[in-house]
């Protein structure tokens, strides 16, 4: 019987599983291979960039990203477009551009080998019986099944294991992540954040990756979804975007807690991390440096073994709630149009890009 069963290997997973597993006996479940064939179009939809919160966390870890991991260019700007309000400002912030599956494989490959990794796996479902849980998951065709004391969903949004366990609680609010791949053209060594009301009440973005850039959009999850990407690319076009030639798409879901009460940590022997639970930001879907603390608070929850863990689970987490709390309250003055425009146009904290 393990101890820990941990469902999805990304930053989450990865990390719980690391923290956790001298401690513990671990099986970290996770769907992707890591094959070494990866493309760009098999990228999770992620932008693949590290804040300075997922920067931190990284330095609290004393950890140091392999070059192996990291993508040109290294962006210190982001290009603002309010297309709602046709206004465009430039905003100094550094980011850590990363390919997504080398940084996921990387922290997988951290993993103390007393971890039990097992890719190529999809969760099925799992059982409550006496003083333990079955789960059943699925792995080269074949079913599997094992027990385990604790199961950790870290499967992010639109989890497997907070449907199953907890799927009558309030979720956090869903989107459609939609993400295509080009060829870029030369200039674009900035991060790119676009709005425009029409399109979606969230945001879009454009990043360059190496010889290529990606455009992504968090959309509302309707029908018109692939039709509103478009219309989107057709106005990126005025400001001297060319999206013609598409290399790749991607598809996810996305989270955004939008009230405190659509976070869920979990209860008796489940517990969830990462944007499974909801820790994601409101104001700039940035999940990684969420990802990180969850699983830190988790992994101190755990050093006094599994019984009882969700108290001090619970307590561990009152920082992070406090700051999804706040990002919300910054939410207005970056999704409401006309407080937007009135930020933009003062030019507080703009710099101007001498070319």
């Amino acid at each position: 019987m393990y101890d820990i069963i941990i469902v999805g290997g990304g930053p989450a997973g990865s990390t719980l599983a690391r923290l956790a597993g001298d401690r513990h006996r671990v099986l970290l479940l996770e769907k992707r291979s890591f094959s070494e064939d990866m493309s760009f179009a098999s990228q999770k939809c992620c932008g693949g960039l590290l804040d300075p919160d997922a920067q931190l966390m990284l330095a609290k870890f004393g950890l140091g990203i392999p070059k192996n991991v990291l993508m040109s260019p290294q962006l210190f700007a982001v290009r603002t477009i309010d297309i709602k309000n046709r206004i465009e400002r430039y905003y100094q912030r550094h980011y850590i551009n990363i390919d997504r599956n080398a940084f996921d494989k990387w922290l997988e490959s951290i993993v103390p080998s007393c971890v039990t990794i097992a890719n190529g796996c999809i969760y099925r479902s799992c059982e409550e019986k006496d003083g333990y849980l079955s789960v059943r998951f699925c792995r080269d065709g074949r079913e599997y099944e094992e027990r385990t004391k604790l199961l950790v969903g870290a499967d992010g949004a639109f989890s497997g294991v907070r449907r199953q366990f907890f799927g009558n609680l309030p979720s956090p609010k869903l989107y459609i992540c939609v993400q295509e791949w080009y060829r870029a053209d030369s200039g674009r060594n900035y991060y790119g954040a676009v709005f425009d009301d029409d399109l979606t009440d969230f945001y879009s973005w454009t990043i360059p990756k190496e010889d290529r850039i990606i455009l992504g959009a968090a959309l509302p999850p309707r029908r018109d979804v692939l039709r509103k990407f478009e219309e989107l690319k057709c106005k990126l076009k005025d400001y001297g975007f060319d999206f013609s030639e598409r290399l790749a798409r991607n598809g996810a879901y996305l989270y955004r807690p939008v009230r405190g009460s659509q976070i869920c940590t979990g209860s008796g022997r489940i517990a969830l991390v990462g944007e499974a639970a909801g820790f994601i930001s409101p104001s700039s879907a940035e999940g990684i440096s969420y990802a990180f603390r969850s699983a830190l608070a988790l992994a101190r929850a755990l050093e006094d073994g599994t019984e009882g863990f969700a108290a001090r689970y619970s307590k561990n987490l009152q920082p992070l709630e406090r700051n999804i709390f706040l990002k919300n309250m910054k939410c207005p003055a970056m999704y409401n149009k006309d407080l937007r425009r009135l930020a933009m146009k003062s030019g507080l904290l703009s710099i101007d890009i001498v070319e």
